[in-house]
This record gives structure tokens, sequence and C-alpha cells, in this order.
């Protein structure tokens, strides 16, 4: 989804300063999840519409949810730390709106090691937008 600077479900972002509205602010000055995730957690929405009114992040995290997604990826996606989104996906959670699941490797009773030329190049890449 490309960001439009004319969409009222964009969270307020500046370019030269980052989000301009604090985390704990969006988490309601939660900072621990209700629920247990890890950043390779696996969250779809369900298409259940919450009865009580969530906020515009909910909603943004809850429209990112559309396609089975990582927390990893949502932290991403919304340039927020991986702890709010996880707060903000457990209330997601309690009110039926998402499920979850493990990560899934496809490799199933099987292990193999991580590629480590392809995790320098993301630790390069990640060293570069800092």
């Amino acid at each position: 989804m490309p960001d439009d600077p004319d969409d009222p479900q964009r969270p307020l972002l500046d370019d030269a300063l980052g989000r301009l509205v604090r985390p704990y602010t969006v988490s309601d000055g939660r900072t621990r999840p209700s629920c247990r995730f890890d950043l390779m957690t696996m969250v779809v929405a369900t298409g259940t519409v919450p009865r009580t009114n969530v906020g515009l992040d909910h909603g943004h995290v809850l429209d990112l949810c559309r396609t089975p997604v990582t927390v990893a990826e949502i932290a991403g996606h919304t340039r927020m730390p991986a702890t709010v989104i996880k707060v903000l996906l457990s209330d997601l959670l309690e009110r039926g709106a998402v499920v979850t699941r493990r990560f899934d490797t496809g490799t199933r009773g099987s292990y193999s090691p991580p590629d480590l030329d392809l995790l320098e190049a993301l630790r390069d890449g990640l060293l570069k937008r800092l």
C-alpha cells in the first residue's frame, strides 16, 4: 500500500523528524502486550470488525493484516517499535479481529541453517538506513 499524503488513515510521519505521535500515546501508555508474540509470529485479519472503537493505528495495523504478515513486517511498515505493535496486536487479538500462528518455514521437521550471505546483506542494508 503506497503512502498517500491525503490518506486520513496514514500515520502522522514527518520525513525529517519521524513519527509525530509518541509510541506510548498509541499504546495508551502500555509497555507490555497482554498476549505473547515474537517478531516472527504470523498475524492475519479474521474479517471480524471489532465491536469497540479502535484507533487509527489499530486500523492501520489491521489493514496490514489482510494477508498473513509477521510482527516484524508490521513494525517496519508502520515505523513503530515492535513492542508498540505487539500491544496493538494484543488489543486486536482480544477483540477477535486477528489470529496468530507460528511462522512456518515450509521445512516441516527439518532445520536448515540461515544463509549467512543473505543475513549479512540484510544487516548491511539496515545499517545504511540508520
